[in-house]
């Protein structure tokens, strides 16, 4: 079936705007518009598979949060014993061994300590960076969540020394990911947004590498927007102690704005794909807008006051 240009290029011109943004840095070998020469017809391909995977068959959103770091290297040590639950988890480092045990923790920090500059115990600056990165629970089996955070870190966070653990027995199979922030070349890691986007896409595309389907699509492009429990509040749930609710979507002016900006993105993307002939497109276009009407709804019932209180009330 013949393509239709016009219909190719609202997808490259919109499909890159909500999916790539201009200020990331991009590492990966996904076609970008502005970025490589590619064909019209290829790069739109490309936006396809992005919209197919998101409204369609909705893959998985996999999560990569930095959820802190130690300015110096009792904290870093504390960090260390917590996520290998006190030496009784495996320990896996940058180069691929596998250590257990209390003691091999202790020599893992005083490793870190003298490599590079010194950390002192307490210092004036972020020394450590801990990262995040799971899947939803029975989306991917917990050693496939563990071999993807590996090749992530191997791409990502190469020049660094890191250690690794999975965790299992919680609500999503996670890693924690520990990475010292100077690098063998004494250049220190400082991630942006920019880089926690590419981040979350990298971590994506080595899950789906092993198999499992994974998306890294930002909360901004899909059109929602919500709030997410920072690592504190995940333990005082489980254990009880959490006193005040923070969930819910954000509603500061520039999220508005942005979930405005999106819907209008994907009204548009939606209009085009429905004006073509071929019926992969018209099952794109129902997924997108069928995605819409549901973000509609959602929005309507936020709206809507309790039962018995008018809105003046609320």
């Amino acid at each position: 079936m013949a393509r239709d240009p016009a219909i190719d290029a609202v997808l490259v011109q919109w499909g890159d705007r909500l999916f790539y943004p201009g200020n990331r840095i991009v590492r990966d070998s996904t076609p970008r518009l502005k970025q490589r020469p590619e064909s019209l017809a290829k790069r739109s391909d490309a936006i396809r598979a992005r919209i197919d995977a998101t409204f369609v068959r909705r893959a998985p959103q996999v999560m990569v949060k930095v959820t802190g770091g130690g300015s110096g290297m009792k904290a870093i040590a504390a960090h260390f014993r917590y996520i290998s639950k006190g030496g009784r988890l495996v320990i896996e480092d940058q180069d691929g061994t596998e250590l257990k045990g209390s003691g091999a923790v202790a020599e893992i920090a005083e490793e870190w300590r003298v490599s590079g500059s010194r950390i002192e115990d307490v210092g004036p600056r972020r020394e450590a960076f801990n990262i995040m990165l799971s899947m939803p629970r029975g989306k991917a089996e917990p050693h496939l969540v563990l071999r993807a955070a590996r090749d992530f870190a191997k791409k990502e966070l190469a020049g660094h020394k890191y250690v690794m653990v999975l965790h299992d027995h919680q609500a999503n199979p996670h890693v924690h990911l520990s990475v010292r922030a100077e690098g063998i070349d004494g250049r220190r890691l400082n991630p942006r947004k920019a880089d926690l986007h590419r981040w979350r896409e990298t971590f994506a595309e080595q899950l789906r590498q092993w198999g499992v389907e994974a998306e890294a699509t930002r909360q901004g492009t899909r059109g929602v927007s919500r709030r997410y429990d920072a690592l504190w509040q995940q333990k005082a749930r489980a254990e009880g102690r959490l006193t005040r609710e923070t969930r819910g979507p954000k509603s500061g002016d520039s999220a508005q704005r942005t979930l405005r900006e999106s819907h209008e993105a994907w009204s548009t993307v939606a209009a085009a794909l429905r004006r073509s002939a071929d019926p992969g497109d018209q099952r794109l276009a129902r997924g997108v807008q069928a995605h819409l009407e549901s973000l509609a709804r959602q929005g309507a019932q936020r709206q809507t006051p309790p039962r018995g209180m008018s809105r003046e009330g609320r």
